[in-house]
């Protein structure tokens, strides 16, 4: 029943990632925004910090053969996405490609991305590793590509140096839209539901890309 309590037992790979209890609803909601965006099967997707495949059991099976790429620097995370969420029967037909790079390498896999997705990356990073992250994208990314992203609002920015987790950092919208400035790059910040973070999507700025004023809930 809607709005009934429910007590589970989420199992360690899915509890990891965060947010365990919105697992099914989160994922579908990134599928349903990249797909509204103009995913279609045959696009290249990269999944930066793909985890145990949250949004990847998803994409997979969407995605033509060797069109879904991702990247996670903790590998039984992979390992348990595929042996419990996915399946090693639809890897074989699917043949997606994983790397356990943890420096944000997004040119290693030789390919240009019509979409990219780094969900709760930023809101993890310090400004160095996000700096990084863009500047692989963009010399990966299509023309007309789409880098969605989401980071977490604040009044103020986290000035660290050093990845931040569990814990998340904030980010103002002036600041990333400057970080993303320096690359030549737009940043577009859209009304997208989510409990706690805000969505960009980062184009180049010749793009002919009509992107919505609002994602639809």
């Amino acid at each position: 029943m809607i709005g009934e309590d429910i007590k589970i037992d989420y199992p360690r790979y899915r509890a990891f990632v965060g947010w365990p209890e919105g697992w099914d609803i989160l994922s579908a909601m990134q599928f349903r925004c990249l797909t509204f965006l103009g995913l279609r099967e045959y696009h290249y997707l990269l999944d930066i910090g793909c985890g145990s495949l949250r949004t990847g059991r998803l994409l997979i099976p969407y995605l033509l053969p060797g069109h879904y790429f991702g990247i996670e620097p903790e590998q039984w995370l992979i390992k348990e996405g595929i042996k419990k969420e996915c399946g090693k029967g639809l890897i074989k037909i699917k043949k997606p490609i994983f790397s356990n790079d943890r420096n944000f390498t997004c040119t290693q896999f030789g390919q240009e991305f019509d979409f990219i997705l780094a969900h709760s990356i930023f809101t993890h990073a310090p400004q160095s590793q996000i700096r990084r992250c863009i500047s692989e994208v963009k010399k990966c990314m299509k023309p007309t590509g789409i880098f969605m992203a989401t980071f977490l609002k604040g009044d103020n920015d986290y000035l660290g140096s050093e990845w931040s987790y569990p814990d998340c950092v904030e980010y103002t919208v002036e600041t990333m839209k400057k970080t993303v400035g320096e690359f030549e790059l737009m940043c577009n910040p859209v009304e997208w539901y989510h409990r706690n973070q805000t969505l960009i999507l980062i184009t180049f700025p010749g793009a002919k890309i009509e992107i919505p004023e609002a994602i639809p809930k």
